[in-house]
């Protein structure tokens, strides 16, 4: 019995080591599994951020992302602050090209200009193609000369009429346009320099058409 019971304990003992053993071995495992896993987190996380502020980063960037895409949508909504103007706002480019056309016509109004010259020129040769020679010197000297100065004012007042008329526009434009928005100041200066032109040209037109400027020398 003493020897069953030796063998008995021996037994016994050896389990119990075994046992250890097993249990020892499974709690390494776990515990080589969990730094793996830790391992992996910090290898997957950004250099110098911790692994535990991966997320926090993330919602940080995601909400500022969005603030960005809202202030982009607010001042698109808004318009532009800087004065610039839309694709259907009329720019006004109309309006100084008319004014400067004006003050263009107004200066050729007060030569006549190269059409004036030519039509002058024209009268004169008619009025000596049909004037005899044996006509008086009053005749002769009226259908060659006083002829050709009244065409020549004619085209003079025609272009004055023009400008005059041309820079009137230019400076009642804005009534009919958007409301509220302002004609440029060089438009308004450029376009009475017009119309000033015009007055001008046309008061001198009917002054040398009228004989009352520069007059024919008189025969009698």
């Amino acid at each position: 019995m003493a020897t069953k019971t030796s063998e008995d304990t021996a037994a016994d003992t050896t389990a119990a080591r075994h046992d250890d053993e097993t249990t020892e071995g499974a709690g390494t495992g776990k515990a080589e599994a969990a730094g793996k896993a830790e391992g992996a987190g910090k290898a997957e996380a950004p250099a110098g951020v911790p692994a535990g502020g991966v997320a926090a980063g993330g919602a940080v960037a995601g909400g500022a992302e969005e603030a960005a895409d809202g202030a982009v949508a607010e001042e698109a909504a808004d318009g532009p602050e800087d004065g610039t103007e839309g694709a259907g706002t009329p720019s006004g480019v109309g309006q100084g090209a008319g004014a400067v056309v004006s003050a263009a016509l107004g200066l050729v109004s007060l030569s006549g200009g190269w059409v004036g010259s030519v039509a002058g020129a024209r009268q004169q040769l008619i009025g000596q193609l049909r004037t005899s020679s044996t006509a008086g010197v009053g005749t002769q000297i009226k259908a060659v000369y006083g002829d050709a100065w009244h065409t020549t004012a004619l085209w003079a007042g025609f272009f004055a009429l023009v400008a005059l008329v041309t820079g009137v526009v230019v400076l009642a434009r804005p009534a009919f346009g958007t409301p509220g928005r302002p004609q440029a100041s060089w438009i308004k200066s450029v376009a009475w320099a017009g119309v000033s032109l015009g007055v001008i040209g046309l008061l001198l037109a009917i002054l040398k058409y009228s004989d009352a400027l520069l007059a024919l020398p008189s025969t009698g």
